[in-house]
């Protein structure tokens, strides 16, 4: 698992170098060609080393995680910001950022307790200012500047079960074909890694990295919402933590292939690997980009659940990640029965 060194890296949606470079690095030496496109997409490929192999299968991950932008750098020397993805205000204050390239430490701050009159208001983007810590434009401007990126600033964290930590979403579909990568398979057909960016402002990146690999079948790896909180009502959950892999069979704006649906399912049953099918259609992945690519590629998804993505703790069960990687190597095996 490489979850704990893509975790803590910088990444927003534009600015993947980060992520790209780390992986690149890690699997040079474990694949058959490895090249970075136009758009920003890393993509691997491991051939297949039997003589009756067929067809390509290409596997989608997004490097890139949600985050914010400085917009403004006002005359106290605190800065604006606006989402990159999507982030709900309400998570932000009190929360510590990284900004810019130096990383320049900051805490978003609101207005204190105190002097509130309405305690019901919901922050806004434009009520939450970033203080790094001076007291003037200039002083600022020494630090960052206005279009500078800023993630989250916290540890990755590991437990007994679970592990915690910002941009699961999608660092743990990397670390899963980065695992895929290592393994030792006996591939039926050419596979595909593609490591692609900008998913979470439009799905752009994974459509450009279809037409490259032009794959017969596409499964994208995701991380998904976990609904399982206790505030919810149980006939809201999209998946449960600890229930294993979480197959989609629709979600906005794409209905998944049938034949690929039932072949994940099929595969994960005659395993013997625990599965969950996501009970809820809200949320989109780069499968609907990559299924209106080629006059339709067939795609599927297979995602791990967590709980709170898109926030500073996002958390994870082991189980569920090894459920995972385990249900894609039993589909690599078994790759010839959707390819035929």
């Amino acid at each position: 698992m490489f979850l704990s060194e893509l975790s803590t890296i910088a990444g927003v949606s534009g600015n993947e170098s980060k992520v790209r470079d780390f992986i690149k690095k890690t699997i040079e030496n474990k694949v058959d060609e490895l090249y970075e496109d136009k758009m920003g997409n890393l993509i691997a490929l491991k051939k297949s080393k039997t003589q009756s192999s067929k067809g390509r299968f290409a596997f989608f991950a997004h490097m890139d995680e949600v985050g914010f932008m400085v917009t403004r750098i006002n005359e106290d020397g605190k800065l604006s910001i606006h989402p990159v993805g999507g982030v709900d205000a309400r998570l932000l204050p009190g929360k510590r950022l990284k900004i810019g390239e130096k990383g320049t430490p900051g805490v978003v701050g609101l207005k204190a307790i105190h002097l509130q009159d309405n305690l019901d208001n919901v922050p806004s983007y434009q009520s939450l200012k970033v203080d790094i810590g001076v007291n003037k434009k200039s002083e600022a401007e020494k630090l960052v500047s206005v279009g500078d990126y800023a993630i989250f600033d916290v540890p990755f964290e590991e437990y007994s079960k679970h592990l915690i930590g910002k941009a699961f979403d999608d660092r743990g579909g990397c670390s899963l074909m980065m695992d895929l990568i290592f393994e030792d398979l006996k591939l039926p057909f050419d596979v595909y890694f593609a490591f692609v960016v900008q998913e979470e402002i439009g799905l752009r990146g994974s459509g450009v990295a279809a037409e490259e690999i032009k794959p017969d079948i596409a499964i994208v790896l995701e991380t998904t919402t976990a609904g399982d909180n206790p505030e919810l009502e149980e006939y809201k959950w999209a998946t449960h933590i600890g229930d294993g892999p979480a197959i989609t069979f629709m979600h906005r704006g794409y209905v998944v292939n049938k034949k690929v649906y039932e072949w994940i399912v099929d595969t994960a049953e005659k395993k013997g690997i625990k599965y969950q099918l996501k009970r809820r259609t809200a949320g989109g992945t780069d499968a609907l980009s990559v299924s209106k690519r080629l006059f339709g590629i067939p795609a599927g998804v297979v995602s791990i659940p967590c709980r709170y993505i898109h926030s500073p703790s996002s958390v994870m069960y082991k189980d569920d990640y090894f459920d995972t990687l385990n249900l894609l190597k039993a589909l690599l095996e078994e790759g010839e029965v959707i390819l035929s």
